[in-house]
């Protein structure tokens, strides 16, 4: 591909992925893995150079574009060679006509920033949400085995996390197909932490997903004791048992949810838990930096649903634990309407209820509970609060 056909092909592929934001269709990633599968021409020099152009129109927006051509004019402006792509040449986009106009920078939508202003997040923080995210990992240590990887470092305060060179092939690394290592940010491997899981323990990760908690769980856990995944999502929740299968971690048992009816399904489970952690639904506005089209798919219509689900996932929590167990409320949210907000909520509506203080190796003390994010910590943004339960 001429790199003219390149900004042509990345611009195709922005404005699915603006249609994709507007009406809830599939990320980018996927898109951009659809768009090459039926392009088999193209090089795999050809398929970075077109994703680099996409992610970096797509960081730089912080409104969604009109179009696809808006967004990489945008990069345009600030890029020369860009520019001089845009020469009518045959695959290549169009000259720039007069009074077109590039898609403004920014970081995110003007009603978003109000609500990060009002939750404590400075001007100074901001850029940092949407910069490439660093690749980490997390080291199985029931495994046994010495972890070796060129480029890798240490993360302060996570003896079981690296950090690794950016393009770090991992799922064809042999430490990752032996279950030795699992991709893992380091910030949800510290908020994670707050859980302070034991072997023997009966713990319940309630919104699991793919399972990435609940595996560290199960490693911390040392295989001892009860581990119960469960989430609302058949595709996500079936991505843990092979993942569970080669870490090992057979104390992992996993559970589908009709939502709306969690707590019958769970009756067995009911104030018996030592330990239940929600990684619950949220803006995922601590994860920009890994899916930036998300902050173009936000409404506040969306935030507030998602925060009548946070808190009824709180109210299912509360059920499966023992007295004094904890509840460990977790979201990849810098909003505090999903935080610091969600615990007040719950405490004033469940009296004997405390916030117990958490000391964690990163982040800061936010409200009741810590706050992670990108500019202090690099790491993912998170909100994490330990609740316990009366005796």
């Amino acid at each position: 591909m001429t790199p003219s056909a390149r900004v042509q092909a990345a611009i195709d592929l922005l404005d699915a992925v603006i249609d994709a934001a507007r009406e809830g269709g599939a990320a980018a990633d996927t898109l951009i893995a659809r768009y090459f599968a039926t392009r088999r021409y193209a090089g795999a020099k050809d398929r970075r150079a077109v994703r680099e152009l996409v992610y970096a129109a797509i960081r730089r927006a912080g409104e969604r574009p009109v179009s696809g051509r808006a967004a990489m004019l945008g990069v345009a402006a600030d890029d020369p060679e860009v520019a001089a792509c845009f020469d009518g040449s045959p695959h290549g986009p169009a000259p720039v006509g007069e009074g077109e106009v590039a898609a403004p920078a920014g970081v995110a939508p003007d009603w978003l920033l109000v609500l990060l202003a009002a939750s404590g997040i400075g001007a100074e923080e901001l850029p940092a949400l949407v910069d490439r995210a660093p690749l980490d990992v997390r080291i199985n240590r029931a495994s046994g085995a010495v972890v070796e990887i060129e480029g890798a470092e240490p993360v302060p305060g996570l003896p079981d996390a690296l950090r690794l060179p950016s393009g770090t092939n991992v799922e064809r690394h042999p430490a990752y197909e032996q279950g030795v290592i699992e991709i893992q940010d380091a910030g949800s491997q510290i908020v994670t932490l707050a859980a302070a899981a034991e072997p023997g323990q009966r713990i319940v990760d309630l919104c699991a997903g793919a399972g990435g908690k609940s595996l560290a769980l199960a490693a911390t856990m040392g295989g001892e004791g009860a581990l119960l995944a469960t989430d609302t999502d058949r595709a996500r929740l079936s991505r843990l048992a092979p993942r569970a299968e080669r870490a090992r971690a057979a104390i992992i048992e996993t559970r589908l949810l009709n939502p709306g009816r969690e707590i019958e399904a769970l009756a067995d489970w009911t104030a018996s838990a030592d330990t239940v952690l929600i990684d619950a639904p949220c803006s995922g506005t601590g994860t920009w930096r890994r899916n930036p089209e998300a902050r173009w798919r936000l409404t506040p219509e969306r935030i507030a649903r998602l925060a009548e689900t946070q808190r009824h996932v709180l109210t299912v929590g509360a059920a499966l634990l023992k007295p004094g167990g904890a509840l460990v409320y977790i979201v990849c949210s810098l909003l505090d309407e999903e935080g610091v907000g969600q615990v007040v909520t719950f405490l004033d509506a469940n009296p004997g209820w405390r916030a117990e203080p958490l000391t964690l190796p990163a982040g800061r003390a936010h409200g009741l509970g810590v706050r992670l994010t990108p500019q202090h910590d690099s790491t993912d943004g998170f909100f994490v609060a330990r609740l316990v339960a009366p005796c």
